[in-house]
């Protein structure tokens, strides 16, 4: 299935434009039965284009008819799991989904890690990172466990110098004990930074929304070097983890069809792939 970049950016700005959510039925297998109706909430980026490439046909198969979920936020995807009101979402890495359970005091639970593009470091102004002077302003992640992958990324560049810490919650720009190349750090919403490119140097952009906001890997002067607690994972309720629906998701994500499906498309190079990938 070749990957329309045109048809993604447009589906997902009206995903964006509708309500908190908006649900689009996929169809649902042609056994003759009546199809179990399976909802999965995404946020922008390539997570839903991924489901429906390469594990809805196999879920079809099983006979379930998909319904998306688009969210604006992982907050509200996250909230809808809890509720019950969609079976599952694709938008987060263990470190978030930890850190937003001791926070919210809920019990959700990752079942399977995804392709996931890696945080990369952009600029509209610039061509290269020799660029960089004095008072430059670098736009990073507002949120602790994001905002920790950008400043690794300025740290070994060798832009900044951090100190160590154990727990990403706790990073704050407080954590820059040096600062070399004389930069200016500008926290944003991580949503925010594609169109702050304009008014900053560079930007530190998570995968999925520079690839929303028309980027690709390529595009980067930097890439983060990206550790597995990092890569994206399918998220359930704790007490639906073993619930026939979600073994089937998992299942369809492991399999050779969904590899074979990501593979051979060159939208996915760069991505960070999960272990079950093996080696090509």
């Amino acid at each position: 299935m070749t990957f329309d970049r045109r048809n993604f950016l447009q589906t997902s700005l009206a995903f964006l434009s509708a309500a908190t959510l908006t649900t689009l039925p996929a169809h649902a297998t042609d056994s003759g039965g009546t199809a179990q109706e399976l909802r999965v909430g995404f946020v922008p980026g390539p997570y839903a284009d991924e489901f429906k490439t390469g594990v809805e046909p196999q879920l079809r198969k099983k006979g379930y008819a998909i319904k998306y979920v688009e969210f604006s936020t992982g907050l509200e995807a996250n909230q809808a799991v809890y509720r019950g009101e969609i079976a599952a979402d694709v938008m987060q890495h263990e470190v978030y989904l930890k850190s937003y359970n001791d926070r919210n005091g809920t019990d959700l639970v990752g079942v399977v890690q995804v392709p996931t593009p890696p945080m990369g470091l952009y600029s509209n102004k610039h061509h290269s990172l020799a660029e960089v002077k004095p008072g430059a302003r670098v736009a990073v992640p507002n949120d602790p466990v994001n905002l920790e992958r950008a400043l690794k990324i300025l740290q070994r560049i060798g832009w900044i110098r951090i100190k160590p810490n154990p727990n990403p919650v706790d990073v704050t720009e407080r954590d820059v004990i040096a600062n070399p190349a004389g930069i200016k750090i500008v926290p944003l919403e991580s949503g925010q930074a594609p169109r702050a490119l304009d008014d900053v140097d560079y930007a530190a952009i998570q995968g999925n929304f520079a690839i929303f906001s028309g980027h690709k890997l390529t595009d980067a002067l930097a890439l983060e070097e990206m550790t597995p607690p990092y890569i994206n994972q399918v998220v359930v309720k704790a007490s639906n983890r073993n619930a026939r629906s979600t073994q089937d998701i998992v299942e369809a994500y492991q399999s050779p069809d969904f590899q074979r499906a990501i593979r051979s498309n060159r939208f996915y190079d760069g991505f960070r792939l999960p272990a079950y990938f093996g080696k090509e």
